[in-house]
């Protein structure tokens, strides 16, 4: 999907969703996004991300935030609901499949990568998140495909 069709023009930053149930590795991410000249809103859980866009059992709405989000950095351990499981439902939604699912982890377990993959996650990205893996993230949110 091009940056164009993601609602995203040449003068407007990229708006990033980034779910993480640790404080701190919410703040890292912010802070590399951030630097890296894009807007960012942050949920502490999956079930907080769900909400956000519109998406949690309930809500009939497309919600404005959702059409604004033009990807998701989603960590996969968390509890409630794994970020395998937010991006099942994100690629389930008619209205949210479109978007982006970045999983992020800690281990580096070969089934769980491949499984995202194939759940169609962009990437599965180890932690710590650097600054050169943000700003690849950022080249894809803005080039035309």
């Amino acid at each position: 999907m091009s940056a164009v069709t993601m609602g995203l023009n040449s003068d407007a930053k990229p708006h990033v969703l980034a779910v993480d149930d640790s404080i701190l590795d919410r703040k890292i991410i912010e802070r590399l996004l951030t630097n890296s000249s894009c807007k960012v809103t942050t949920a502490e859980n999956a079930h907080g991300a769900l909400e956000l866009l519109g998406l949690a059992d309930g809500q009939q709405n497309f919600s404005n935030t959702v059409s604004d989000v033009n990807m998701i950095i989603t960590d996969y351990c968390m509890p409630g609901m794994t970020g395998y499981e937010l991006l099942k439902k994100i690629k389930e939604s008619p209205t949210a499949k479109e978007i982006p699912v970045i999983v992020v982890s800690s281990e580096n377990i070969q089934t769980r990568i491949e499984k995202c993959l194939e759940e169609g996650a962009e990437e599965f990205l180890l932690k710590p998140l650097r600054q050169s893996d943000v700003k690849r993230l950022r080249c894809n949110l803005t080039k035309d495909e």
